[in-house]
């Protein structure tokens, strides 16, 4: 398996302290090799932000689907076969050209992992839970994101029972662009709603 790290550098203690969890689980015969490989491949492969992004490119090209999925999130990506854990109560809400959503969990860090995966370090670190409540502008200005003055920005505060999706805008010049290209533009930031999709030219030059 590919990984990013040269052989003769110390792991993080993270990933040591995890290392040896799954080693003394495995060894005590509490988990079986073949479930942590099963739960691996899953969250590599069948969970993570690319549902959320064929969610939303289907909601930029599907009128009657966008409405399902505002009126009921759960059973709008379960149309997809997207569901389970932590995707049970999920509530969609939609960008527009003068309402920007952004999504945070100022208690922990819920989030609807059927669409996104797992969240990110930022989103569970306490400045951006704290900050953005207060001064949602600026923390998104320090993603990227600059919003016209007159917009209203909303924050979504998720809990253990409502998991929140933003759909982000459909940037201009996609005309025909089909589903899966549409898709390829959509990305677990603008999902959250701390920064925009990616524009035909964001994504050639990516």
């Amino acid at each position: 398996m590919a990984h990013d790290h040269k052989h003769n550098d110390p792991l993080p203690d993270t990933v040591l302290r995890v290392k040896s969890l799954e080693s003394l689980l495995v060894e005590k015969g509490l988990v079986e090799t073949a479930a942590l490989d099963a739960l691996v491949e899953r969250y590599e492969k069948k969970i993570g932000p690319q549902n959320g992004a064929k969610v939303v490119a289907r909601a930029w090209i599907d009128e009657d689907y966008k409405q399902r999925l505002l009126k009921d999130g759960s059973t709008a990506i379960a149309e997809f076969g997207f569901s389970g854990a932590q995707g049970e109560e999920l509530v969609a809400v939609e960008n527009t050209e003068n309402v920007h959503n952004v999504v945070v969990c100022t208690l922990c860090s819920c989030y609807p992992w059927p669409v996104l995966g797992l969240p990110p370090v930022w989103y569970k670190s306490a400045p951006y839970r704290s900050r953005v409540v207060r001064e949602p502008r600026k923390v998104l200005q320090e993603f990227g994101t600059e919003l016209p003055a007159s917009s209203e920005v909303r924050v979504w505060d998720s809990t253990a029972e409502t998991r929140y999706l933003v759909i982000p805008r459909r940037p201009e010049g996609t005309e025909g662009f089909s589903e899966q290209d549409l898709a390829d533009l959509v990305t677990r930031d603008s999902m959250i709603g701390v920064t925009k999709a990616k524009t035909p030219v964001n994504r050639e030059e990516a």
